[in-house]
């Protein structure tokens, strides 16, 4: 989609938003690489968001991964995360009406900052060590939400452990992809042997990563992308965090890129009243790992398939020698520490 119909989107807003409304021509937003972001600048008169309205609209993409939710669905999950406190843009309304646009989608107050990682992690404007406490601090506020959560009947509890249900989940999806990938097979299966009995279910945000949030003047702002939150193991969300292939080659600062683990898991640890298990995060960074290799042939899948040509696409599955390769090291240190 390189345009939106400003003309279907003013009617659909004036209902939406309860005013006469003026909107500007919509411009794509850089990022999104599973859904689009287009930055919506609406003048609304009368009704509750009278004056000028910095947006979001955030609608399906040509085509789509597994584990994505659709836009209704992700767009509840954002509002639950609004009620709880955890720091993300307002979501303000939803349409499931294909006709507007061509697409469902969904709008959110536009928040300021900067979400790219390979810039965050370079900016000596941030103080990171304060950065990973506060994210920290801002998934325990998350995890604070259990089955069952009133508006998110949609998500499934695991049947299995949630350890457990991850390897099958994503053996699924390897199994579904038109190449075999000996080594992801291997790492699945050695997360399955190894796996943690822990059944405890939260609120997981599912791609709680640098890139994923926004920061102004060395201030978070916001935590973006809840296409893939769900109910699983709190240690899932930590790993996925800290996982290797998400510090941007700031190998040296091992939560996020930017700052300490200890920063990271004290402000978790603060907020929580818990203690983290640091040895238990080690296997979830395995899991992160070949979960982010499936999740890159997928993406690489969309354009080869012809479903949605795109160069990011195609370069996003060039990654998954490396995460293979990591993968392996990471079991191997494993192994190591435990003799």
């Amino acid at each position: 989609m390189t345009t939106l119909d400003s003309t279907a989107l003013r009617t659909w807003l004036a209902e939406a938003l309860g005013g006469d409304v003026t909107v500007a021509p919509p411009r794509r937003l850089s990022g999104g690489a599973v859904q689009e972001n287009w930055a919506v600048d609406a003048h609304v008169r009368g009704g509750s968001l009278a004056g000028t309205q910095a947006l979001v609209l955030r609608a399906d993409a040509p085509s789509g991964i597994a584990a994505s939710m659709n836009r209704a669905e992700e767009y509840a999950v954002l509002r639950a995360a609004h009620e709880i406190g955890v720091t993300v843009p307002e979501p303000l309304a939803v349409c499931e009406d294909e006709d507007v646009i061509g697409r469902r989608f969904y709008l959110m107050r536009r928040l300021p900052g900067l979400a790219a990682g390979h810039r965050l992690v370079k900016d000596p404007a941030i103080d990171g060590e304060a950065l990973a406490e506060r994210l920290g601090a801002e998934l325990a506020r998350l995890h604070a939400a259990r089955p069952p959560y009133p508006g998110l009947e949609f998500l499934a509890e695991p049947d299995l452990t949630p350890a457990l249900y991850r390897v099958q989940t994503y053996r699924g999806w390897l199994d579904a992809l038109p190449r075999p990938r000996p080594t992801l097979e291997w790492a699945l299966r050695w997360l399955e042997r190894f796996a943690p009995t822990d059944e405890t279910l939260v609120l997981t945000h599912g791609d709680y990563r640098t890139g994923n949030y926004l920061v102004d003047a060395g201030t978070l702002t916001g935590i973006l992308d809840w296409e893939f939150a769900g109910w699983s193991h709190p240690d899932e969300d930590l790993g996925w965090f800290c996982a290797r292939c998400w510090r941007f080659g700031r190998d040296d600062r091992e939560a996020g890129g930017i700052g300490s683990r200890d920063a990271f898991y004290r402000g978790y640890e603060r907020a929580a009243g818990v203690t983290v298990d640091r040895e238990a995060i080690a296997y979830w960074e395995v899991m992160a790992t070949v979960r982010w290799a499936v999740l890159a042939l997928q993406q690489g899948e969309r354009h080869l398939g012809g479903s949605e040509r795109s160069l990011e696409l195609a370069l996003t599955a060039r990654l998954v020698p490396e995460l293979e390769l990591d993968a392996l090291d990471q079991v191997e240190r494993i192994l190591k520490v435990a003799g």
